[in-house]
């Protein structure tokens, strides 16, 4: 016997499967009946840890609209696996803070960012039953800054103009106005921005050589991990150049492998190891002889 409503309300519909053809009817849909149904366990706790992490998780709380959960993701390709862990994220956040969550992709190509922005329903196409709509942020809608006093406004968006364009020829006068902004900026301030600029560009050869140059040259004053790196990257080179001009006087042969050892060497204790040989010794194998 039904012990309760609750328990007739759902459990019929085990006992008469073909009930939901009629239920969809009366409410204006159209669900063909099924060719066959299987009872599946309704227990739906995970069997076992799965990790899921989202890349970045904020709460913002405001006296006008309440709290507000923002999970950001950073996409660098399409990845049909993506709606689903992200809709899964969003329900996890709503059941667990019971605060409404939103869902920000970032992304650095349009075809991603126009790929993550569709609406993706979960459900039967008569009535989807969730729609995932990520909030999307890239090339195709975030703008180039190109005045260093709009970009000394918002540094935060300037960085990631350069980071969402990275790719795009614009990005050159993007990094010109960041660097340009950053001059009469505090050193505590402006070591993070230059840090994550050069970490957002990484991917894209061009604009992270830009970058460099620009902070060797605009930004040469700063003591930030990046700017400490370009010029250790400037000593090694010049005085692997003072190596391989000595042997050139002395008149020793340098092999192009040689030579490549030498050049591509980042370590100045080596280098002026290497150096110091170049001056009496008589061939490059003498010069990397172990001490």
């Amino acid at each position: 016997m039904v012990s309760s409503p609750h328990e007739a309300m759902h459990r019929i519909f085990q006992e008469y499967p073909g009930l939901f053809t009629g239920v969809s009817q009366a409410l204006g849909l159209d669900f063909p009946p099924p060719t066959s149904v299987t009872i599946l366990p309704t227990d739906l706790t995970e069997a076992r840890p799965i990790e899921r992490r989202v890349d970045t998780l904020l709460r913002f709380d405001s006296e006008h609209d309440g709290p507000l959960l923002l999970a950001v993701e950073a996409q660098g390709k399409k990845d049909p696996d993506k709606p689903a862990s992200w809709a899964y994220y969003l329900s996890f956040l709503y059941t667990k803070y019971k605060i409404p969550p939103l869902l920000l992709v970032v992304c650095q190509d349009r075809a991603t960012a126009e790929w993550a922005a569709r609406p993706v329903p979960i459900g039967p196409h008569q009535w989807p039953a969730l729609t995932l709509r990520p909030l999307v942020a890239g090339p195709h809608n975030i703008p180039v800054i190109t005045d260093p006093d709009e970009a000394r406004t918002d540094l935060a968006l300037t960085t990631l103009s350069a980071i969402t364009h990275a790719t795009d020829p614009d990005v050159g006068v993007i990094l010109k106005a960041l660097s340009t902004a950053l001059r009469d900026v505090p050193e505590d301030i402006a070591d993070p921005i230059i840090e994550f600029t050069a970490q957002g560009l990484s991917g894209s050869r061009r604009a992270a050589q830009l970058w460099r140059n620009l902070v060797a040259v605009d930004l040469s004053f700063y003591k930030s991990s990046l700017s400490e790196e370009i010029r250790d990257e400037g000593r090694a080179q010049g005085r692997a150049e003072d190596i391989l001009r000595l042997l050139d006087r002395r008149g020793i042969d340098v092999s192009d492998a040689d030579r490549e050892r030498i050049t591509s060497c980042d370590d100045l204790d080596v280098l002026g190891c290497w150096f110091d040989r170049a001056i009496t010794a008589t061939s490059t194998a003498e010069l990397f002889a172990e001490d």
